[in-house]
């Protein structure tokens, strides 16, 4: 279930009034919010690092990494054949551009033959093209990623979306576009559910999104008593969910 953008703005707009530091318009709340929303997001990854090496809690609902995938994979994603295999431009002939939606790729699949394609580092994928030990074929492909996109060779040649190659990936998808959305009627503007985008991210970041765009409006309206309330609300917040 997807968190309220509706619901984050009024409880902002609540707790800054009551910092006395006026109105967040809805253009500068939906710049914060998208910050806030990548921010969070971003977060997860780092924190799964950190609780990696940890033991698991025996307690299966509490357990740290347990949370933390539940709440990532919101955004994970299989593209199978689909829209955005099919129009990933190539860039140079043989680079394939990642569109801007995917934050992290996963697992990329070639389907004739089934092989999962192995990711190598750009040395290594120039070495293992040019060796017979580790020449690539269709059941061992292989890839990199440079600045332009990535490359796959399966022996016979580069693969690229629309040749005779299907082509899968899994990934990790960034979260929508946040947007509070209005009409503006008697010089007010009035929320507009129609056409609104909510929060992507799992809906116990309620409450984080609206502590830490709090924060970021304070940041902004050059109030540090906004600020550090904001700061005060979002810590915590992070020692009562831990």
């Amino acid at each position: 279930m997807a968190v309220s953008i509706d619901t984050v703005y009024q409880r902002v707009l609540t707790l800054a009034n009551k910092e006395q530091r006026g109105y967040i318009t809805p253009q500068e709340f939906n710049l914060l919010a998208n910050q806030a929303q990548m921010e969070i997001f971003e977060q997860y990854f780092n924190d799964i690092k950190k609780q990696n090496p940890l033991p698991g809690n025996t307690e299966e609902y509490s357990d740290p990494l347990t949370v933390l995938y539940e709440k990532i994979g919101i955004f994970e994603r299989r593209e199978p054949e689909g829209w955005m295999i099919l129009n990933m431009p190539v860039v140079g002939d043989s680079f394939i551009q990642i569109p801007d939606e995917i934050y992290k790729l996963g697992n990329i699949t070639i389907n004739v033959p089934a092989a999962q394609v192995e990711m190598l580092n750009s040395k290594d994928f120039d070495l293992a093209r040019v060796s017979p030990l580790t020449m690539p074929s269709t059941r061992r492909p292989i890839g990199h990623k440079g600045n332009l996109g990535i490359r796959i060779h399966n022996g016979n040649g580069f693969v690229v979306p629309g040749s005779d190659q299907n082509m899968s990936i899994s990934f990790m998808a960034k979260p929508k576009k946040v947007e509070w959305a209005y009409v503006v009627v008697n010089d007010k503007a009035l929320y507009n559910d129609n056409i609104a985008v909510d929060f992507e991210l799992h809906e116990s970041e309620e409450t984080e999104l609206v502590y830490k765009i709090l924060k970021l409006a304070g940041i902004n309206l050059k109030a540090a008593d906004v600020v550090q309330a904001g700061q005060t609300l979002e810590q915590t917040n992070k020692q009562t969910t831990l």
